[in-house]
């Protein structure tokens, strides 16, 4: 890979928030971590290939501020926000139970031009994630590596994108509750690393 231009990072980490703690009284966004999210986030801290990072970004919502600052307390670094990082905004519908959220997401995934039930439709919340990733790459002016701590939608959108491929939730992360990570270049964006688990060993 060609190294990169100044004001680049050399690669990209993004990161999804793990477990949280579903709590129907509160609105999706406040959800906090649970602590089974907290101790796989700590895990993900104690990998040997992190210390490249110098900066890390977050969305707003209560459950990725939490982990980036997990990651920013390991890595001795400040975690910023940028609103725009936010999942598919799924507000029309509010919480959900497990069962009926997994059939929505199916919908959105396939019916990607869409707005399923008052939902932001896929090609939308596609085309926020990745300008807003590229506009925090541009404006990186410190070296090494980027983290962004998210979510599992706007991330299995991004990967679409970066790999040319249909919207499509084939792309989603594994698992059922979060905590996953990928990994690309930059500005060439070529996947280095697809889904992963943040608990597993380097």
């Amino acid at each position: 890979m060609t190294n990169p231009p100044s004001g680049s990072p050399a690669r990209i980490w993004f990161i999804t928030h793990p477990e949280v703690i579903i709590d129907p009284t509160k609105p999706v966004p406040a959800w906090s971590l649970s602590p089974v999210g907290i101790d796989r986030m700590n895990a993900f801290c104690r990998r040997a290939d992190l210390g490249n990072i110098t900066a890390i970004w977050s969305s707003a919502e209560t459950k990725a501020v939490e982990g980036a600052a997990i990651l920013a307390g390991r890595l001795g670094l400040r975690a910023a926000i940028d609103e725009q990082l936010h999942e598919n905004d799924r507000s029309a519908t509010g919480f959900l139970p497990p069962p009926e959220f997994q059939l929505m997401a199916d919908r959105f995934f396939a019916h990607p031009h869409d707005s399923v039930e008052g939902w932001e439709r896929a090609v939308d919340a596609q085309d926020r994630i990745v300008a807003v990733v590229d506009r925090l790459a541009a404006g990186h002016d410190l070296g090494g590596d980027l983290a962004i701590v998210a979510h599992g939608g706007v991330g299995a959108l991004l990967l679409g994108a970066l790999q040319h491929l249909p919207i499509s939730r084939q792309l989603d992360q594994p698992g059922s509750g979060g905590g996953n990570f990928f990994v690309f270049g930059y500005p060439d964006k070529r996947i280095e690393r697809g889904w992963t688990d943040i608990a597993s060993a380097a």
